[in-house]
């Protein structure tokens, strides 16, 4: 038989995974962790909110918002690392679409300055 999970503080929680306990507090707040409290009112995490604390901090390098990472499926809030599954493979693909769009935008716009630069010279 497997020994039950102790419960986890936040400042533990942030010791592990490097996040603020701001950060924390606000990924709870927004659903995307579960917590309960204990007697003294603090907020008790599952050792499994180190995994979800981490790839939610990998959605978010990515350019996913708290409200686009909270509608993902368990196969992608649940598993550290985890790239992709089929529920998410289109909102992957317009989030790259999008920020294609944005480097080809500034591309242009360092191409206009370095013209700029070369017609004043």
């Amino acid at each position: 038989m497997s020994k039950p999970q102790s419960p986890m503080t936040i400042g533990d929680l942030a010791h592990k995974t490097g996040a603020s306990r701001r950060s924390i507090r606000h990924y709870d707040d927004n659903g995307l962790l579960a917590s309960v409290r204990a007697e003294n009112g603090y907020r008790m995490f599952l050792p499994v909110a180190v995994t979800q604390v981490r790839q939610i901090q990998r959605l978010i390098a990515t350019g996913f918002s708290l409200a686009e990472i909270r509608g993902f499926p368990d196969c992608m809030r649940m598993i550290e690392g985890a790239a992709a599954c089929p529920e998410t493979s289109e909102v992957q693909r317009r989030r790259l679409a999008s920020i294609e769009r944005q480097i080809a935008d500034l591309e242009q716009r360092r191409a206009r300055l370095r013209q700029m630069l070369v017609e004043k010279a």
